[in-house]
């Protein structure tokens, strides 16, 4: 019959406007039964769609109408993010979300989102000065404006890293859209960004850790053993200022690392690792073991002096009154100790690197320093072993170990 729209058996496609229209009816997310419309230029073309989404329909249930970026992020953060990742991971995602997704992509219907409109507002962002955008400056009182609120663009532009992480967050948020069976394209995969150069890593000689842990210990610095375990046994800060004495086994010479310390928003929470692989049971080399009972009788003299006011707590190093040891106080501790040792100030991050170092000028066993390490292969740590330092900085590492009485 000509001009007819519809092909035998086809049914439910017909022309549409200047091209033509087919549905479905699929069950939906919250149970119940409606139509599903798919669209194109040719008859060909919505036959295809067609065909597939008669096959989405048989597998299970089917949304009808796309959610827009900023509506899914909402459900993504609420329902998937909070509930399963650490709580730093949905506070980062959330900022994310909330001052750059959102304002950028956030109207996009999620199923329309096109390549090219994740690569402009990726590009966008990556020139735009974020104190500008953001209203930094704007927020602050009238007479402590300085910069962009006065009309002087600060250019605070995102670095290469942060925007690659934008990408890696609009990126899990679309994966997981593709599991719900919402989208069927990763496209912030296929977005084309500029390769970043990684920063070099600083690190310590062992004399120059042997100044550092040298300078606490003469001071009686109430972190001394705090500095001991970072340079020594490479624990994080956050690993560190979460162990509590249940974790130390002097007499064995042990300590096991199940906790971290993390300030997370308003909250300090005292809460597992990140990963079954952080956690370990270490060996003791004598300068640890030490270090830890020094810092025991400190702080027993602590909360006698504080009397009612100590905060009762299992963890090892707290401020005078019991209290948990703010991470950021941290920092500003070891930068003031850097200082006053003389020594090049690196981050807590950074002085990890120098572990290895002083376990071979202490003269602890490979096999125990692979073990500290966490060393996969142990060629690996002969090789580090084969560089040493000189005798008098490894004799003085020594005697940092020797107790007190001696």
């Amino acid at each position: 019959m000509p001009g007819r729209a519809r092909a035998n058996g086809e049914g439910s496609i017909f022309p549409y406007r200047n091209g033509f229209a087919a549905y479905v009816w699929v069950e939906k997310q919250d149970g119940k039964r409606g139509r599903k419309w798919v669209y194109g230029k040719t008859r060909e073309e919505v036959h295809d769609k067609w065909i597939k989404l008669h096959g989405q329909a048989k597998a299970g249930p089917v949304a009808t109408r796309s959610p827009t970026v900023g509506e899914y992020a909402g459900y993504w953060l609420r329902e998937i993010v909070k509930p399963n990742l650490a709580p730093g991971s949905y506070v980062t995602y959330e900022v994310v979300v909330r001052l750059y997704l959102v304002p950028g992509l956030g109207r996009k219907r999620l199923d329309k989102l096109r390549v090219s409109d994740v690569q402009t507002w990726i590009n966008e962002v990556g020139r735009t000065c974020q104190c500008c955008a953001q209203g930094k400056d704007e927020r602050r009182k009238a007479a402590q404006r300085r910069c962009c609120a006065l009309g002087r663009c600060c250019r605070d532009l995102p670095s290469a890293t942060s925007v690659i992480h934008l990408r890696t967050v609009l990126r899990t948020l679309i994966s997981q859209a593709i599991t719900e069976g919402l989208i069927s394209r990763n496209v912030a995969s296929l977005v084309k960004l500029p390769p970043v150069r990684k920063r070099k890593r600083k690190a310590w000689t062992s004399d120059e850790a042997r100044r550092f842990l040298e300078s606490a210990r003469a001071e009686e610095d109430p972190l001394y053993a705090a500095y001991v375990l970072v340079l020594v046994l490479g624990l994080r800060k956050g690993e560190m200022l979460g162990l509590t004495w249940a974790d130390v086994d002097l007499d064995a010479g042990e300590l096991t690392i199940d906790r971290q310390l993390q300030r997370v928003g308003a909250e300090l929470l005292h809460r597992e690792t990140k990963t079954a692989a952080s956690d370990a049971t270490l060996p003791l080399p004598d300068i640890c073991t030490v270090a830890l009972g020094r810092r025991r009788a400190a702080q027993t003299a602590a909360r006698d002096a504080a009397g009612s006011a100590w905060q009762l707590s299992d963890l090892i190093f707290t401020t005078r009154y019991g209290r948990p040891v703010e991470p950021r106080n941290f920092n500003r501790f070891w930068d003031r100790r850097c200082d006053s040792a003389g020594v090049r100030r690196i981050t807590v991050r950074d002085a990890r690197r120098t572990c290895a170092s002083l376990l071979a000028d202490l003269d602890v066993h490979p096999r125990v320093a692979m073990q500290i390490l966490r060393h996969a292969q142990f060629a690996i740590t002969m090789e580090i072993y084969t560089v040493v330092s000189s005798a008098a900085t490894r004799d003085a590492l020594k005697r940092l170990g020797q107790t007190l009485d001696r």
